[in-house]
């Protein structure tokens, strides 16, 4: 189990980078990248978070609340009151709860997620396969 717990830790800190990344180097970036893969990665972060918590899980319960968490923050975004556009407004508040609501970003985190999950698949199964052998 403290392994599983560590692959999933090791995903959320790649995942970061690369999230972090696609924004640091925004101007070098196709802007397809620029423009969909930081909200896809924020949600394979949020899938490869709630592995980590429990990593023997369900694939479908982990996805399933990773997409509900990623929804709800969604649509938390059309709540509007000072104090929360406060939070917002900081680095931290607005990568974590977003700036404004968009359709197209739930289309993001799904397919976020969808790949989070496959490329976990992969892993486990080839993790499987190499300890059998």
């Amino acid at each position: 189990m403290l392994k599983l717990r560590l692959m999933y830790l090791l995903f959320i800190v790649v995942v970061m980078l690369l999230g972090l990344g696609s924004r640091a180097y925004a101007a070098h970036l196709p802007s397809f990248i620029v423009s969909h893969f930081g909200d896809a990665l924020w949600a394979a972060m949020i899938y490869y978070g709630f592995r980590f918590i429990n990593p023997r899980g369900s694939l479908l319960t982990a996805m399933a609340w990773s997409l509900l968490f990623c929804f709800a923050i969604e649509f938390s975004q059309l709540y509007q009151a000072d104090w929360i556009h406060a939070i917002r407004s900081t680095v931290l508040g607005g990568l974590v709860l977003g700036k404004g609501f968009l359709v197209v970003d739930l289309v993001r985190y799904t397919i976020g997620i969808a790949v989070a999950a496959v490329l976990d698949r992969l892993v486990r199964l080839t993790r499987q396969r190499d300890f059998r052998s």
